[in-house]
């Protein structure tokens, strides 16, 4: 993750070595997209991705060297596309608590778009927010239940481990080192 102007002065920040870990261990991530220190030249949107990758994109985005900002959703669509061609992906990016505690209780979502909310001075509708609007529908009739999370990652018991990671400079895949679990 990286953020320009951070308060504290520290501009990256890398995912935790045991959450690393523990996510290398189910999901055996042979590429990062996203490497640190990132080589120069190097593109993680502009190339094609492994079998199984970890994406842990800058959070604040990035400027491009032609100024064109690059956000999340420049690499979520390059997540789809590299899903849809049969690869596994695993991005990490952080959201409110809220939106996750809706997730877990099982809350269908949906995407209504731009939507042009009417004022209340006159009920003629604005320009919209230039953002979709999640819908988040509680109904124990419908029982969504495709939405719950499993919750592994946060439970406190889940047994801690740590790993030693290569990765090929040249390749940019990435290779599990020893694991052994801390007690």
């Amino acid at each position: 993750m990286s953020c320009d102007g951070a308060k504290d002065g520290k501009h990256y920040w890398l995912t935790p070595p045991d959450l690393m870990a523990r996510l290398q261990l189910e999901f055996q991530f042979d590429f990062d997209p996203c490497p640190f220190p990132k080589p120069e030249d190097f593109d993680g949107l502009a190339i094609e991705w492994g079998s199984s990758n970890y994406v842990n994109p800058p959070f604040c985005g990035t400027v491009t060297e032609n100024g064109k900002r690059v956000g999340a959703t420049a690499w979520v669509r390059k997540a789809i596309e590299e899903y849809r061609k049969g690869k596994k992906v695993v991005l990490v990016y952080p959201i409110d608590k809220w939106v996750l505690m809706l997730v877990e209780a099982g809350a269908e979502i949906r995407n209504l778009g731009d939507v042009r909310w009417h004022s209340t001075e006159d009920r003629q509708p604005g320009k919209g927010t230039g953002r979709h609007i999640a819908c988040f529908v509680l109904d124990p009739e419908r029982q969504a239940g495709c939405c719950k999370t499993d919750n592994k990652m946060n439970d406190m018991s889940y047994p801690k481990i740590e790993t030693l990671f290569e990765r090929d400079e040249k390749t940019h895949k990435v290779f599990p080192g020893k694991l052994k679990n801390q007690v």
